[in-house]
This record gives C-alpha cells, structure tokens and sequence, in this order.
C-alpha cells in the first residue's frame, strides 16, 4: 500500500465524524474545543486529535468508528500508545 493512509479520505470523513459529535476528551474528561486551530504551523495543544482506544501499534483499526475517540492533542500525546488512560479526576488541577 503506498502513501499515509491517514491523509486519505476515509481518515479524514471519520476524524469528520467523531468531530461532529462534539464529544469531551476521552483521556482527561474536560472539553474540547473543536474550533481551535493553529497558529504559525503549531497546532494547538487542547485542539480536537482523533485518537484510538487500541493504539495502531497494538494492533488497533485506523478506520474503525469503534476505535475512535475524541481527544485533546496533548491528552493523546502523553498517553502515547499505552492501552489505559488514567481516570479523569484523579489528578491535582488547582
């Protein structure tokens, strides 16, 4: 198979969809701003990131709406490719 097979459009009409439901942030619980963008080339950290209950690299499916999730940029990127995300709150936001 050639190319990312996120920049493809079923990638993108699912990222679309999960997008529409409006749904929290899966790993912390708080909401996500879906217009958040941006800026400079950066994207924003509490900006929408579709992310996957079974990481991709555990051998979770790309396209699979049963394995999307709505979550937080940064939110994602710190659970990187753990399978259990740390119950929302649990941690100290004073």
């Amino acid at each position: 198979m050639a190319g990312n097979r996120r920049n493809g459009r079923p990638y993108r009409r699912l990222c679309e969809q999960q997008r529409a439901l409006g749904l929290p942030c899966w790993v912390c619980g708080r909401a996500i701003d879906y217009q958040l963008t941006g800026v400079d080339g950066q994207r924003h950290p509490l900006s929408f990131t579709l992310d996957h209950l079974v990481p991709l690299s555990k051998g979770g499916d790309l396209l699979d709406p049963i394995n999307a999730r709505s979550a937080h940029r940064r939110c994602n990127s710190a659970r990187g490719n753990r399978m259990t995300v740390k119950q929302a709150g649990t941690s100290r936001w004073w």
